[in-house]
C-alpha cells in the first residue's frame, strides 16, 4: 500500500467499522494532542481505551487506564499510536500478540515507521501512518468545513444548523464542500475505483 496518500474511502471505511480504539501513549494533560484526540473520539461514540504505563490503574475521562495492550480485557478494533516512530514497531508487535488481533494500526501525525507498517500488513491489518483520526473524522464528516476550515470556498456564509447545540456530522456525508469542481469530481471518482 502507498502510505504517502490514502483515499477517502479507505479512511472512511476504517472510521465507520472500528468501534473500540486503544490509544497507546495518551496523556492525561488537557493541553496535549493525545488528550484532544481521545476526548473527541470518545464524544463521537467510539469506545476509547487509554494505554499509558505511567497512568495505569487510574482513569482518563471515565475510562480505566491500562499499562499495556495485553492488559485490556476486551477486543480492540484499532490501536492508535501516540509514541515516537521508533517505538511503533514494538507497539505493533504487542498488538499482533492480542487475541483477537486488532483490524487497524493507526500511527498519529509525525509517526511513520515503514517496517512496523510492513509487519502489520503482513499479518493482515490495515495501516494508516502520519495521520490523525480526529482530523480525518472532522474532514470526512464535514465538521471541519462546517467550522470554516478546509472548505475550498471563500465565503462568509455558514452551513445551516439542523438544530440547537453542537452539530454532529456523519461520516456518510459527501465531502464536496464549496460546490462541484473538476478536482472534487475527480477525487470522488478516484475514491470509487
Amino acid at each position: 500500500m502507498n502510505h504517502d496518500s490514502y483515499g477517502d474511502a479507505y479512511i472512511r471505511g476504517i472510521l465507520n467499522t472500528v468501534k473500540t480504539i486503544a490509544v497507546v501513549g495518551v496523556s492525561p494533560k488537557t493541553s496535549r494532542p493525545s488528550y484532544f484526540v481521545f476526548k473527541y473520539l470518545l464524544e463521537r461514540g467510539y469506545r476509547m481505551i487509554p494505554v499509558n504505563p505511567g497512568q495505569a490503574g487510574g482513569e482518563l475521562l471515565g475510562q480505566k487506564v491500562y499499562a499495556m495492550l495485553a492488559d485490556i480485557p476486551e477486543p480492540v478494533d484499532m490501536v492508535d499510536i501516540f509514541r515516537n516512530s521508533d517505538a511503533a514497531a514494538d507497539v505493533v508487535r504487542e498488538a499482533l500478540a492480542l487475541d483477537p488481533k486488532p483490524a487497524v494500526i493507526w500511527m498519529q501525525l509525525g509517526v511513520r515507521n515503514d517496517a512496523a507498517a510492513g509487519i502489520a500488513e503482513d499479518a493482515g491489518l490495515n495501516v494508516v501512518m502520519d495521520r490523525c483520526p480526529k482530523i480525518e473524522y472532522g474532514r470526512l464528516s464535514s465538521e471541519i468545513s462546517w467550522m470554516g476550515v478546509n472548505s475550498r470556498t471563500l465565503s462568509a456564509r455558514r452551513a445551516p444548523l439542523l438544530g440547537k447545540g453542537i452539530q454532529r456530522m456523519s461520516l456518510q456525508r459527501e465531502t464536496l464542500a464549496g460546490g462541484t469542481t473538476g478536482a472534487t469530481l475527480r477525487a470522488k471518482r478516484d475514491d470509487k475505483s
